[in-house]
């Protein structure tokens, strides 16, 4: 399995579940160790060269640019590396015949219902959610039995500067002695990083399964509410500010992103957390 983006926050969750079934292969733009390889999906000749060295059997593609206001700002870059770069890696294994599994977002929805299936039609409100959705089409057009799997938040520490990864930002706050407004208006289910990955492996391990599959947890949570349990459980409890208006000079997001989980707890033998679980698997590695 070739793990591209391996060095992100996810990447580094799904190459330790993914080493339990596959043979892994690291891969990412600044990669720098003994088994895996540099690749820079933005450039069709590296993802070339990338495949020619790996011959993966397995691909998951993690590697985007994840920071919604940055994709706002920089739009071209989001582009390049959110949908080209997704592009260039599927059209490399429609040629080997790889299996694929590309890692796409909520964000594909404007969050204006309660509750979406996979089947529901996307109407992003931002760049980075545009970006998803033109990658979704080029995977799925391109390598018809690949997978595509959507998260509304994932949670969990990294384990390595230089992230997304939220409850690094928080405590990093935290530890500062700052407060944190979350708005109270915006609610996500979410996913603990190492159930994540170990969906995700689950779902390439089955070779009959293909399509869209929505992760989370079982139930929904307010931001606000999010972050106040998490703020409880590190020792921070009242430090969390309600934000009941979006903040101005921000990418638009959508207010309500909980994805129902039918069809991926139909798919796997995994269990499908609640939040409260998720929380607790963040800081204990219940599984």
């Amino acid at each position: 399995m070739l793990i591209i983006g391996s060095q992100g926050f996810l990447g580094g969750y799904a190459v330790e579940e993914a080493k339990c079934v596959f043979e892994v292969i690291e891969c990412g733009r600044n990669f720098t160790g003994d088994h895996g390889a540099q690749m820079d999906i933005t450039e069709e000749r590296s993802v070339k060269i990338g495949f020619e060295r790996a011959a993966p059997e397995f691909v998951l593609l993690l590697s985007a640019i994840s920071d919604i206001d940055r994709c706002q700002e920089f739009p071209d870059a989001a582009k390049a590396v959110n949908w080209r770069g997704a592009e260039h890696v599927a059209e490399a294994c429609a040629r080997r015949n790889a299996r694929l599994l590309f890692a796409s977002s909520a964000a594909v929805f404007d969050g204006k219902r309660h509750g979406y299936i996979e089947e529901d039609p996307v109407n992003p409100l931002n760049v980075y959610g545009e970006t998803k959705v033109m990658a979704e089409k080029s995977v799925l057009a391109l390598v018809p039995a690949s997978i595509v799997v959507r998260f509304a938040l994932i949670l969990g520490f990294a384990g390595r500067s230089g992230t997304n990864a939220l409850l690094d930002r928080l405590r990093a706050r935290w530890n500062a002695g700052g407060t944190v407004a979350l708005p109270i208006f915006e609610q996500r289910n979410p996913i603990d990083a190492r159930t994540a990955a170990r969906l995700m492996v689950n779902l390439l391990s089955q070779p009959e399964i293909s399509g869209i599959f929505h992760l989370g947890s079982e139930d929904p949570v307010t931001r606000y509410d999010l972050g106040a349990r998490l703020a409880l459980r590190m020792g921070y409890a009242g430090r969390v500010e309600p934000e009941d208006a979006p903040t101005a000079g921000r990418a638009p997001r959508g207010r309500d992103h909980y994805l129902l989980t039918g069809k991926v707890r139909r798919a796997c033998s995994i269990q499908i957390p609640t939040s409260g679980e998720v929380i607790a698997r963040c800081f204990d590695g219940i599984a």
